[in-house]
């Protein structure tokens, strides 16, 4: 049987695996930022997430095709973004080379795409870490079992798309973390914060990360300090961080609510990962 949000969400073990996935995430961005930018906003990656989906035959695996047209009706339909704002994601996707034109298709009417290399690794990166991050709680070989045939990859993640445009645990955890997650970088921002965690007591209203470089998190992800000071600053009027001394100074805090919105997305988040590897790869050893 898969694993639950509500069973992650209870599992004080699962904190140090949110904080693994924050610092597999990070790792992940400072290796590819232009492509892992894509995912660094809520919207962007859902969108990357139905391409792929679409690409791999969603929804039923026979059906494969990913075009201009059907993903813009996906997109949309399922409320994802605008028509204008799925249209240029696929430009750009195309302008920067993580899509180009399929090859050998046959029906010239339509113009088929397909991720480059370079998409395929990036999104096989990050399944293989939540994977990982996953066996570590229950011993599972799930990580073992996907490295060892790839082809499972286009199959499992048709499911996690399809759950994720579903699950409003995912789409729409907080407040908060909306926030952080609608704005250009501001994923990454959240992350890095959640990263900075030294632990977490659920009795305690405030969790302090200590001294945060504003202009560190500004270097790393390439973020104006316009923009940065405005997130920080809506965030801090939501009760959300602080810091002990004003204006800005002192060690940065992060609010109970907040850790929690994102204890909460990273279980629901896990938990349609693992069902959607269970149903391909099989159950793991040792539930949880």
């Amino acid at each position: 049987m898969s694993i639950t949000a509500e069973k992650l969400a209870a599992d004080d073990r699962f904190f140090e695996a949110v904080l693994l996935c924050a610092n597999e995430m990070l790792a992940i961005y400072r290796e590819s930022p232009r492509i892992a930018s894509i995912f660094a906003a809520q919207q962007r990656w859902l969108m990357a997430h139905a391409g792929f989906a679409l690409h791999y035959g969603y929804p039923d695996g026979i059906n494969q095709g990913l075009y201009s047209g059907r993903f813009v009706e996906f997109v949309v339909a399922n409320k994802i973004a605008s028509r204008n704002t799925a249209a240029a994601f696929m430009q750009e996707m195309l302008a920067y080379r993580f899509l180009r034109p399929a090859s050998g298709q046959s029906d010239r009417r339509t113009r088929l795409l397909e991720p480059t290399e370079t998409a395929e690794q990036h999104f096989l990166k990050w399944l293989l870490a939540h994977l990982f991050i996953l066996d570590g709680l229950d011993g599972g070989k799930r990580f073992e079992r996907a490295s060892a045939d790839l082809s499972t990859i286009g199959k499992i993640q048709p499911l996690i798309a399809r759950a994720i445009i579903e699950t409003d645990a995912v789409r729409d955890p907080g407040k908060t973390f909306n926030l952080f997650n609608w704005a250009n970088s501001g994923g990454l921002v959240m992350d890095y914060l959640m990263s900075r965690l030294p632990g977490f007591d659920r009795s305690k209203e405030r969790i302090a990360l200590g001294p945060v470089s504003l202009g560190e998190i500004r270097a790393q992800f390439m973020i104006s300090n316009t923009h940065l000071k405005r997130l920080l600053s809506q965030a801090a009027e939501m009760g959300s961080i602080g810091w002990e001394e004003p204006p800005r100074k002192g060690d940065l805090w992060l609010s109970r609510g907040f850790i929690l919105e994102y204890w909460n997305y990273q279980a629901a988040k896990f938990a349609v990962v693992d069902a959607a590897a269970e149903k391909v790869l099989g159950p793991a050893d040792r539930p949880i």
